[in-house]
């Protein structure tokens, strides 16, 4: 296992994908500035590592993550979840352009939570419990949670997380949208690194466009949305790797996708 810091552990677990470990463990992962500004400068290094094409993140086996640390809210106050390190960190989780997938055990709250909302793909083991609890220390959710929570899930879910501060299950989280798949407890890293390596496999351009496309529809009309859409085909069809898959096919055999 490879040591990017204290608090982020990155390894490699198949070719061409990224396990990232949140390791603050005896603070249940709670995301200080530290924290979040190291996993961000990790995604930016994926995000340019051409041997990288997908990456998971989870956390374990009992927490994903509590949520932001209240200790330094407590000592620094708004400062302390609003400020231009953690603002940028934040930026380089929601603007990653490989796919990007949440293994998901145990607590999920607050800022935990809202980093699970960036995946583009949530795998849940099924005691995981997702929540927005910050409304019971006298706040709201501030890193996105108001805005994502309610684009996916509906209003009435995200009123009911954000105003009462209760929690949701699993599968109540997938029948909502917030997760992809619920898997026994204890193996929801595993069937994501499952799932990043067969993703891995794909052409890595079109799999960023792919993403790109999906998340033009949380951020703009539907119009706007089909046309980003019929660029990033257009451009998919420029590459080598369309020429590739299509020669594959014809000449029944698995394609071997370079990333060009």
């Amino acid at each position: 296992m490879t040591k990017t810091s204290d608090l982020i552990l990155s390894t490699s677990v198949a070719p061409h994908v990224r396990l990232l470990t949140l390791n603050r463990t005896s603070k249940r992962n709670a995301l200080s500035n530290e924290l979040i500004v190291d996993l961000g400068a990790t995604l930016r290094d994926a995000a340019i590592d051409e041997d990288v094409r997908c990456v998971v993140i989870c956390g374990s086996d009992a927490f994903f993550s509590a949520g932001a640390d209240i200790k330094e809210m407590r000592e620094r106050g708004f400062e302390a979840i609003d400020n231009c390190a953690r603002r940028s960190a934040w930026r380089d989780v929601a603007n990653f352009p490989k796919p990007l997938i949440a293994a998901v055990e145990g607590i999920c709250f607050g800022g935990g939570h809202e980093l699970a909302l960036l995946a583009d793909i949530v795998i849940a083991g099924e005691g995981a419990v997702f929540g927005q609890p910050e409304i019971n220390i006298g706040i709201l959710p501030g890193d996105g949670a108001t805005q994502r929570l309610t684009r996916v899930a509906g209003k009435s879910l995200a009123m009911l997380m954000i105003l009462s501060g209760q929690s949701i299950t699993a599968r109540i989280a997938m029948q909502a949208g917030l997760v992809a798949e619920v898997v026994e407890s204890g193996r929801a890293q595993i069937r994501a690194v499952q799932l990043a390596d067969l993703i891995a496999q794909k052409p890595p351009r079109s799999a960023e466009l792919a993403k790109a496309a999906v998340l033009a529809a949380f951020q703009t009309t539907l119009d706007a949305g089909l046309e980003f859409e019929r660029q990033a085909i257009r451009f998919a069809f420029s590459t080598a790797d369309q020429q590739e898959g299509m020669n594959a096919f014809f000449e029944k055999r698995p394609p071997n996708y370079l990333g060009n």
